[in-house]
């Protein structure tokens, strides 16, 4: 049976160049908002931004951040994000631009590292960090656990650390993460109590490709999971694809015109249909790549067949 494939279309492309640069990490904050960050203004750039798109009338607003942020979740307060920025974990209040530090001092045993991706579930934040130049395994895992407020390193080894999705296995919390140059998709269980990790397991095997694992959340039924490729060589289309866990077997394929380097997916409601956004980059392109992919670093949007979104709970930073 043929893997079914969808075409993505354009919902949103940043004026400021430095907007288009690397943005990752698109979520839903309200009614027809969408937030999603600029992790960073350029390629010599020490500083980001959090941006809120109001995705009916196509106007976007920018909150510069003091470094670079390696995502920035919602929570259940509508003017509260909690974001990962450079080797802190903190609430940023945009409407008293008040910063509130949870846990700082993260990878401050190695260097040339920053926080990446993250995910939030009931017992805290699960994310990690990045070697800033993607060639040695410093870069960490961390859950920081909310019952004590306790950073707890999970794993000490990765490069750049990326999509992760936790969920309530039969034997407890099962996290699935990226490591993106491993270009596999692994699967821990994670003891949230005693901060520890079970033995690894590759669920998707995508070692020999071009492209890259990056971003990834999982779908409302739990089977599958919907990756973001980040692919540096030429090819007409990016990709977001869909894989069971089961198996690990290709399910279905959203392709993203002109923008190869694809970061980021989401489920979101639009009009009562659950639509598929997708976050691309700019990152490192030549002039020459530019003029070829116009559409690096917009946001897209995609049809899908869910009737319904995954179950994500928001940080409740009461």
């Amino acid at each position: 049976m043929p893997v079914p494939v969808c075409d993505a279309e354009l919902l949103f492309r940043p004026e400021d160049q430095r907007l288009r640069y690397l943005p990752e990490g698109p979520c839903a904050c309200g009614r027809n908002r969408l937030s999603w960050v600029a992790i960073q203004h350029g390629p010599a750039a020490k500083f980001g931004s959090l941006n809120v798109l109001d995705t009916r009338t196509r106007t976007n607003q920018t909150i510069d951040l003091a470094g670079r942020p390696g995502f920035a979740f919602p929570t259940r307060l509508p003017t509260t994000w909690v974001i990962g920025l450079e080797r802190q974990l903190g609430l940023l209040n945009v409407q008293t631009d008040s910063w509130t530090v949870l846990v700082d001092g993260i990878d401050d045993d190695v260097e040339d590292t920053i926080i990446n991706d993250g995910v939030v579930f009931s017992e805290g934040v699960v994310f990690g960090t990045k070697h800033l130049e993607f060639t040695d395994k410093r870069a960490g895992l961390y859950l920081w656990r909310r019952n004590d407020q306790k950073l707890i390193r999970l794993r000490n080894d990765q490069i750049c650390s990326n999509g992760k999705v936790v969920f309530a296995g039969n034997e407890g919390w099962i996290l699935l993460d990226i490591d993106s140059p491993t270009q596999t998709i692994v699967s821990y269980l994670l003891d949230a109590d005693r901060g520890r990790l079970g033995a690894s397991r590759i669920v998707v095997d995508l070692r020999g490709a071009v492209d890259f694992p990056d971003g990834m959340i999982v779908t409302p039924d739990g089977q599958s999971v919907i990756v973001a490729f980040y692919n540096p060589t030429d090819v007409p289309f990016g990709e977001v694809r869909q894989y069971g866990l089961a198996e690990g077997e290709l399910e279905a394929v959203w392709r993203v015109p002109e923008s190869p380097q694809v970061t980021c997916p989401q489920l979101v409601e639009c009009d009562g249909s659950v639509k598929l956004v997708i976050a691309t980059a700019a990152e490192n392109m030549s002039d020459d790549r530019l003029r070829r992919y116009p559409q690096a670093g917009a946001l897209f949007v995609a049809s899908t067949d869910f009737s319904s979104l995954p179950d994500v709970p928001l940080f409740d930073p009461t």
